[in-house]
């Protein structure tokens, strides 16, 4: 592609030094990865600024840039000057691949939780339809059966990343694209140039105020994706629908952005998509749902009250889209759950163990309120808390944990570079405001994989061990290194060393 075709998409830039027949091999913002005929775009990050690499980029053989600076360039050098080289970066990407969600519905869902598993249930959901649809997490991308590991940690790809993967979901004859948006991936505008048709929110809770500052901030992210469905391109006979949790505070503050259609889903207010009955059945759920169609029966394997929350919006998603009512049943009632989400691991042990990813006070509170029904006995859970993240939430998961769980180890998760006894101490604070005391309420274990065994050991008949806060996840952050890592396997391995003991076998699973 020609840099005067590529720079079309950035109608605010400025242009700079001509070069309008150069033929442009490839688009990044890394240095490290320029090759002879590439775009570098300069991305200032949180911590090392891109403009400071353009030497670098051109040395490796950089035909043009892209820059929020002009008096960092070269004289001579062909160049677009932007406000903002994230979304440069992203509308960039959009045509390199040729406007990809342009060809696709492009359904996009976002919130503190809930999300993975609301994206994997609108994907069921449609596919029960026997449509063809793409879908990205952040736990994986899914194009055409083939999945696709996104990464080590939960974020939303790089737009590049994106716009590939909504490429290759066309090339396979997708109709629909599921996209899960973080905080971070709308902040940083990685998901610039998806033209939104649908946009989804799970809730809005305490998270990432390390990062956006205040909740008010955290929440204008999350509403960039109900923003965008005004700005993105109209598809024929395709309105723009936000679906919204009339439950959740965010409420008000989302329901103000303008789009075609509204609606909403909930389970303490008037809804749209509400619960007229449910009861529990099994570890999960029978229900009968009140849409605007009419009543619709829903089955659903996934525990607790929160997945309500995320059926409830699945089936909203469903019924804007025009889905059956038997799809949609059909859909919600075959998804067994997301990996690392209240999911439970079993190798014949006579108590209950279960791995999530809760990492928030709101999260924990609802992982701990469904491990308590569904414990007979004690609830032990393990968890720690992220380091060089929301320092304020630690005394508040430890509180949480120290009320509503029976015992509480505090471990390791990804403390970066902070003091681990440091972020372990300020969940023990919370833990004693609850009143629980060392050594019998609580207990600090800085080895994760001996915190897991500690608690299995612990565990009685009847007890439930809840592991929480990296679910998915394949590795731990100590420093700046990433060091593989798998909730999954260190319980398996604790579980197994415990049956041995006992002369049960090695357990399978």
């Amino acid at each position: 592609m020609r840099w005067s075709e590529l720079r079309s998409a950035l109608p605010e830039a400025r242009l700079l030094g001509g070069g309008d027949a150069l033929e442009i091999a490839r688009i990044t913002c890394d240095s490290r990865q320029v090759t002879p005929g590439a775009v570098f775009v300069a991305v200032p990050g949180v911590s090392v600024d891109g403009h400071r690499f353009i030497g670098e980029a051109l040395a490796h053989g950089a035909v043009a840039a892209v820059v929020e600076r002009e008096e960092t360039l070269p004289p001579g050098l062909p160049a677009a000057v932007v406000p903002d080289a994230r979304a440069a970066l992203a509308h960039l990407a959009a045509a390199w691949y040729g406007y990809p969600a342009r060809q696709l519905r492009v359904i996009g869902v976002t919130g503190t939780e809930g999300k993975t598993t609301t994206v994997e249930l609108i994907t069921a959901v449609l596919e029960a339809a026997g449509l063809s649809v793409g879908m990205i997490s952040t736990v994986k991308a899914r194009i055409g059966g083939e999945a696709i590991d996104t990464g080590l940690h939960t974020t939303t790809p790089d737009a590049p990343d994106v716009q590939r993967y909504l490429r290759q979901m066309v090339e396979r004859g997708a109709r629909f694209a599921v996209l899960e948006a973080t905080s971070h991936g709308l902040a940083h505008r990685r998901v610039e140039g998806c033209e939104f048709d649908v946009a989804v929110i799970t809730n809005i809770t305490r998270d990432h105020l390390d990062y956006h500052g205040t909740y008010e901030a955290y929440r204008e992210a999350k509403a960039l994706l109900f923003r965008s469905l005004s700005s993105a391109v109209r598809k024929q006979d395709t309105p723009k629908v936000a679906v919204l949790n009339v439950d959740d505070s965010s409420y008000e503050y989302l329901a103000s952005i303008p789009a075609d259609v509204q609606l909403t889903y909930g389970l303490d207010r008037p809804a749209d998509v509400t619960v007229a009955r449910a009861e529990a059945e099994g570890a999960g759920w029978r229900c009968e749902m009140r849409t605007p169609h009419g009543l619709l029966p829903v089955e659903t394997p996934l525990p607790g009250r929160f997945n309500l929350y995320n059926v409830l919006a699945a089936v909203a998603v469903g019924l804007s889209q025009g889905i059956p009512a038997e799809a949609i049943r059909a859909g919600i009632a075959g998804f067994r759950g997301v990996e690392g989400r209240m999911e439970e691991i079993d190798l014949g042990q006579p108590f209950r163990a279960i791995i999530d990813f809760a990492h928030t006070p709101h999260a924990l509170t609802h992982a701990l309120n469904t491990a308590r029904q569904m414990a007979s006995g004690r609830v032990i859970v393990v968890y720690g808390c992220a380091g060089l993240r929301d320092r304020g939430k630690r005394p508040v998961m430890g509180e949480i944990s120290g009320r509503l769980a029976d015992v509480t180890v505090i471990t390791a998760e990804d403390p970066r570079t902070e003091s681990l006894d440091d972020i372990m101490a300020q969940i023990a604070e919370g833990c004693r405001a609850a009143g629980r005391k060392e050594g019998e309420g609580y207990w600090r274990i800085p080895d994760r994989a001996e915190a897991i065994a500690f608690a299995v050991d612990m565990a009685q008949p009847g007890d439930l061990v809840l592991v929480t806060g990296k679910g998915h996840e394949r590795s731990l952050c100590f420093g700046t290194v990433e060091h593989p890592w798998s909730d999954h396997e260190a319980l398996r391995v604790a579980l197994r060393a415990r049956l041995a003991r006992e002369g049960k076998g090695p357990g399978v699973g």
